[in-house]
């Protein structure tokens, strides 16, 4: 997952034990987040999509306080204008609010591996819009990722039938579809709304708003809960989506950003399905068929292409 606010420039050289954290930390990024889809379906098979996603932003908010906290002092957090303010709620409406409960009905129906897989299609579709909507123009090469990228998910998601879309789309798909929709949504209004926010302030703020969205639609399936629904394996997975795959691997990644640049960090994203698929087959047992594979190799392909950066 891209950051919205992220800078293109190259950085300055860094000594080579800090350039080695980076990287080491950069190359667990995609790890906790192919993670997320595995502890996501392992939730989803218990908790309403509201309930799950807010109890996930109650930990990740903890965690971010902590870290601002340890950086900035909580002090910061108020230091934002109004017009930084209602962007970052934009951010939490379309990046915390509506992709995770998208993320987490889609989670409920389909298989981790086989959903972020779609997901895999979030540069391209955010590359897409902006070219239809911002008028950015792309080059043939990245216009050729997109294309690619489209076809290997069309693989994935009629399992090699590309006669069978219509049949093979089912809601979990449309879901899946839905996040990828709402993170591109996030990525291009960030560009514009939170120039001169810190990305901790702008994740942050972003999730708080997220939250609260989140818990006024959890409160309707209150009624639907029952106590027997919280083991501790879905505690376990709430805590990790929470702590790790929101608030560190968050943390992580935007360093990466600020000391590496993001055509460099980018290209760590393209891991993500990668894991996502290995830790889905050795933790839930899920299939992967030849389809998976080619299809997956492909989005990954064209993925790659989309984030070429000179």
């Amino acid at each position: 997952m891209t950051p919205a606010n992220a800078s293109l420039a190259l950085p300055a050289a860094l000594p080579t034990n800090s350039l080695m954290g980076i990287y080491l930390r950069l190359s667990c990024v995609p790890i906790i987040w192919g993670g997320t889809f595995i502890a996501g379906r392992i939730v989803a098979g218990h908790l309403p999509p509201a309930t799950a996603a807010s109890i996930r932003y109650v930990f990740a908010t903890l965690a971010l306080l902590v870290a601002l906290q340890l950086s900035q002092g909580l002090r910061a957090m108020f230091q934002i204008t109004r017009r930084q303010l209602l962007g970052t709620m934009a951010l939490g409406a379309t990046g915390i609010f509506a992709y995770n409960l998208f993320f987490f009905n889609a989670l409920a129906l389909m298989p981790a591996g086989r959903a972020s897989l779609i997901v895999a299609l979030n540069p391209a579709v955010t590359l897409m819009v902006a070219a239809a909507l911002m008028g950015e123009r792309l080059s043939t090469t990245r216009w050729l990722g997109v294309g690619l990228a489209l076809v290997g998910v069309w693989v994935v998601v009629t399992r090699g039938d590309l006669s069978q879309l219509t049949q093979s789309i089912g809601r979990g798909e449309l879901a899946m579809f839905g996040a990828v929709c709402a993170w591109a949504a996030y990525t291009l209004l960030g560009r514009r709304l939170l120039q001169g926010l810190s990305p901790l302030l702008a994740t942050l703020w972003a999730c708080i708003w997220g939250m609260l969205f989140l818990m006024g639609v959890a409160v309707r399936e209150l009624p639907t809960l029952q106590a027997s629904a919280f083991t501790a394996e879905v505690w376990l997975s709430l805590a990790f989506l929470g702590f790790m795959g929101t608030a560190l691997a968050f943390v992580w990644y935007y360093e990466g950003i600020r000391q590496l640049g993001a055509a460099r960090t980018v290209v760590f994203n393209n891991l993500v399905p990668v894991f996502a698929v290995l830790i889905s087959w050795l933790v839930l047992s899920e299939p992967v068929n030849p389809s998976l594979i080619a299809g997956g190799a492909m989005a990954l392909g064209g993925v790659f292409l989309v984030n070429r950066v000179r």
